[in-house]
């Protein structure tokens, strides 16, 4: 009997590897919602994408089947009792949508997937994933709005006096054995969950910002590890963070409390324990919950932190600790926004930064350089008497004379006393921290963040060392999509410094900087949208952005300059009515073209249609003989700046897109309409703004020239005589740019798109003002919000020149869409005079996508990788037309095909697979 078992065992093993070497195609990485396995969605008919992975070329899916079940038991032995789609005959490996029966709330359901390749032949099924359903209807949550119930204060000058963070503390039962638990929650500004001592997830400034009025996000844990059998305790404690702002006067004007949706810090959850036998308990807030006040003594998203640590009452973690005479928690209407599942990725500690040195330039006054600017808080660990009092200031420079210099990040310029009553003269980054004494404490703030490379530190006890002190960067957790280098060293540390300001400024939004505003500027994300989705997956952060902008979508339809809304509406389409500059607006559709560029998602353009109608009808209403007049135009730039042309560009461009689409949902009426409009928009600025006998647009500068050819104003002649009329303004600046944030990056996709990388490569690699190069020669570490230098006004770590990063993957690499979702491929690099080696990926939704080359002496090298269920058109450097792939001409390889030659480019039609191409320049 055992002898055979062993056989039987040994038969099962070699059997499963036979499948394993013997399918063609397999799926991996499934996602719902473009999260692998998340917990916590709620949406009723969620999508499902996996990426299929072969060793051999040119394959394709030509059918799948996919299954899910409410049971392991059954997904394992590849049952679905939920729902099962049979075999579709389909290509399509993302986006696929549930179609099954009814979602339950708070329910965890496995699925499965199998697909065909191009011959019909079967893959094993994937290895089993999850999702786990939230709240799917408002009735779901059982659970109240809780807070303090202590009363604003009357006068301003109080909002700036220590007023303790709220903790709330529930003592509650698990009286069988447990099989799992899940905590719900939403805390505002922020909050903080610790069960039985130990601090609940590892997500920080949670929940991310939205207009409060219109939705607040979730959180679901699993808190299964948390909990057990018998008496348990959780304490939440709040933070002020957008919700409950300080009535700081940004720039001396713009009280955040009259902007923003505002309240006393409050919170709504509930924990959700399932026994092994099936019943449920769930504790909701409500009345029945303790307040005690937190050792917090002042929170604020600008100004910091202070906390005493003599105050902490560590013994309220404890289940069995009795409070005498407790407060209890009040019930409140709460801000009356749509709880939503936070599907964004979470802001989190993404890495911790060590001191590069720390000086004492005066007695007690300590200089700490963490070497590396970013966005975050200190952590510090220290040993004192109880009372000693440390302060920690925070900027992005030093004085000459070694001295912290706070003025660029100083909140919303409050420099002259312009804050309001009781605001600080100089609304600095401070956070202070008192010592209980005793032992080493290790502290560091939570409801708030900073920019910064420097900090100050006064009161420590004895001498700072470089072990004392560390930085925290924190970021939204969004995964890497890729990756770029190559033979020029500046261009390496210029992508580093890119990507440092990238993390910097994602914060639930997509800010500016992370110290003086941390606002989301809609013309931010025209700028730096692809350039940040080559570096990192943006697809559910991005998803977040274009909701905020529906959400402080005015009346009129009219898109707001930040989303959430603060109040900024500098050259507004119309005035007083809240409208951001046509510039700014173009965020909400772009992002909306972005996703499906991108991802693919249709969806979102479906459901963001009608929104997008209604701007598009409002700027219609706004416009005047079928132009704009007013914009912020080609912001930063160093030319006089031609806001007539930049207006009415805009305005084409944003019915541009409300045809394009229109007539991707099959709307015929509406495509007709705005396809129409846009031609006599076009013509319009062609008759006003266009000299044919020049070449010039509006006032010829480079904004300018860049603003007509990007939007393929003309074409033929004119075309090229805007062109040359460009490379003259170039010239005349000793091979500068002078373009503001709009202008830049369409200057590079310009000079993709006519073949003329050199001027590009050119302009990049200068080195003296203006330029990437300047900033890094003057010790950058992060990208400038200006072309010029700054220590007293203008951030240091602002994302809007970081488009040229986009540039590296589709110019230098050459990787570009073709078709939404990168389902087609062309892969294009563009090698330029001294540059001998590029290499990157990029990892689509489909899977990665990688372009590496190299020249030695004569000859070019191109390694290339394209998805399985991918097409790909290579364009191949090459002066003679003679190519090799692994060795061999091209002519004699299966199933690839050369369609054509131009501008000293050999293309090639390929499949998905791996390739390596040899061509002679």
């Amino acid at each position: 009997m055992n002898k055979f078992l062993l056989v039987s065992f040994y038969f099962l093993i070699f059997h499963s590897i036979f499948l394993c070497f013997s399918q063609t195609i397999s799926p991996d990485d499934l996602r719902c919602e473009y999260q692998l396995n998340p917990l916590g969605i709620d949406i009723e008919k969620p999508h499902f994408s996996w990426i299929l992975r072969s060793e051999q070329r040119n394959q394709m899916q030509t059918a799948y089947e996919l299954i899910i079940s409410d049971n392991y038991n059954d997904i394992h032995k590849k049952k679905g009792n939920i729902w099962t789609t049979g075999k579709v005959p389909s290509s399509e490996n993302i986006h696929v949508e549930y179609k099954g029966t009814p979602l339950k709330p708070f329910s965890r359901y496995f699925w499965r997937v199998k697909v065909y390749d191009k011959k019909g032949k079967s893959s094993m099924w994937s290895n089993p994933a999850w999702f786990e359903t939230a709240a799917l209807k408002n009735s779901d949550w059982n659970a109240a709005w809780i807070s303090d119930g202590k009363k604003q204060p009357l006068h301003e000058d109080d909002f700036y006096k220590d007023n303790p963070a709220p903790t709330f503390r529930k003592v509650f039962d698990g009286n069988k054995k447990i099989k799992y638990a899940r905590l719900y929650i939403a805390g505002l500004g922020y909050y903080k969950a610790i069960i039985n001592g130990d601090r609940v997830g590892n997500n920080v400034l949670d929940p991310g910002w939205t207009a409060y009025d219109k939705q607040v996000l979730y959180s679901t844990y699993d808190i299964t590890n948390h909990i057990r059998q018998g008496k348990n305790v959780i304490s939440i404690t709040l933070g002020n963070g957008w919700y409950n702002p300080l009535p700081l006067r940004m720039w001396g004007k713009w009280n955040l409390r009259e902007q923003l949706t505002i309240g006393d810090p409050c919170t709504t959850g509930l924990i959700q324990i399932t026994y092994t036998d099936g019943s449920k308990d769930i504790i909701p807030t409500d009345h029945t919950w303790q307040v005690i006040p937190s050792p917090i003594l002042r929170n604020n998203i600008y100004l910091g932190e202070h906390y005493d640590a003599r105050l902490e009452q560590e013994t309220i973690n404890n289940p069995e600790t009795v409070l005498e005479n407790p407060r209890y928690a009040v019930k409140v209407p709460g801000p009356q926004g749509k709880l939503t599942a936070q599907l964004q990725p979470p802001i989190r500690v993404i890495q911790v930064v060590k001191p590069l040195s720390i000086r004492e330039i005066q007695s007690g006054i300590y200089i700490v350089d963490m070497g590396q600017n970013f966005a975050g808080v200190a952590r510090i660990h220290v040993k004192g008497k109880a009372g000693t009092k440390i302060r920690l200031r925070y900027g992005e420079d030093i004085h000459k004379d070694g001295s912290l210099n706070i003025m660029t990040t100083v909140a919303g310029q409050i420099k002259q006393g312009n804050g309001g009553l009781g605001a600080p003269s100089i609304a600095w980054q401070e956070d202070s921290y008192i010592l209980k004494g005793g032992h080493i404490e290790s502290w560091s703030p939570d409801f708030t963040f900073h920019g910064f490379r420097y900090v100050e530190v006064t009161g420590w006890p004895g001498k700072l060392n470089m072990n004392d002190i560390e930085g925290l960067c924190l970021s939204a957790d969004v995964e890497e999509a890729g990756k770029f280098s190559c033979s020029n060293p500046m261009f390496n540390k210029l992508m580093e410094n890119i990507r440092w300001t990238f993390r910097s400024n994602l914060f639930s939004v997509q800010s500016d900087c992370p110290a003086r505003e941390k606002f989301g500027y809609g013309g931010d994300m025209f700028c730096t949208t692809n350039a940040f989705s080559f570096n990192y997956d943006m697809s559910n952060f991005y998803r977040k952005i274009i909701q905020d902008h529906v959400n402080d979508q005015r009346p009129s339809g009219a898109i707001t300059e930040t989303n959430p809304y603060m109040g900024i509406a500098d050259f507004g389409t119309a005035p007083d009515d809240g409208s951001g500059p046509i510039s700014f607006q173009i965020g909400f559709p772009f992002l909306i073209k972005h996703l499906y560029d991108f991802y693919g998602d249709k969806r979102i353009v479906s459901n963001y249609y009608n929104a997008f109608k209604k701007q598009a009808e409002y700027l219609i209403g706004c416009s005047k003989n079928n132009l704009m007049t007013v914009d912020i135009s080609d912001h930063e730039s160093l030319d006089e700046k031609p806001y007539k042309l930049t207006a009415s560009a805009w305005y084409y461009y944003h019915i541009q897109l409300i045809a394009e689409f229109a007539q991707l949902l099959d709307k015929p009426s509406d495509a007709q309409k705005y396809t129409s409009l846009a031609k006599e928009i076009k013509q319009a600025i062609i008759d006003q703004m266009f000299d044919k006998s020049t070449g010039v647009f509006d006032n010829g500068t480079q904004s300018a020239q860049i603003f007509g050819l990007w939007f393929s104003l003309v074409e033929g002649e004119d075309k090229n005589a805007a062109f040359e009329r460009l490379l003259e303004t170039i010239k005349s600046r000793d091979g500068h740019l002078s373009t503001g944030i709009f202008a830049t990056k369409m200057m590079f996709d310009v000079f993709r798109a006519l073949d003329r990388n050199d001027v590009a490569y050119r302009i990049a690699n200068k080195r003296d003002f203006p330029g990437w190069g300047y900033m890094i020669e003057n010790g950058a570490t992060t990208l400038w919000e200006t072309w010029a230098y700054s220590d007293n006004t203008y951030s240091q770590n602002h994302p809007m020149f970081g488009s040229i990063s986009e540039w590296f993957y589709r110019s230098i690499l050459g990787i570009n869409p073709a078709s939404p979702g990168f389902e087609k491929i062309v892969i294009k690099p563009q090698p330029v005079e001294d540059l001998i080696f590029a290499k990157g990926y990029y990892k689509s939704i489909r899977g990665v996508i990688a372009s590496s080359w190299d020249i030695i002496g004569n000859t070019f090298h191109l390694q290339v990788e394209i998805p399985v269920n991918c097409t790909a058109e290579i364009w191949i450097p090459s002066t003679n037309g003679t190519l090799t792939e692994s060795g061999k001409p091209i002519e004699q390889i299966k199933d690839m095909l050369i369609t054509g030659h131009q501008n000293n480019y050999t293309i090639v039609s390929v499949g998905s697979g791996k390739y390596t191409f040899r061509s002679f320049l």
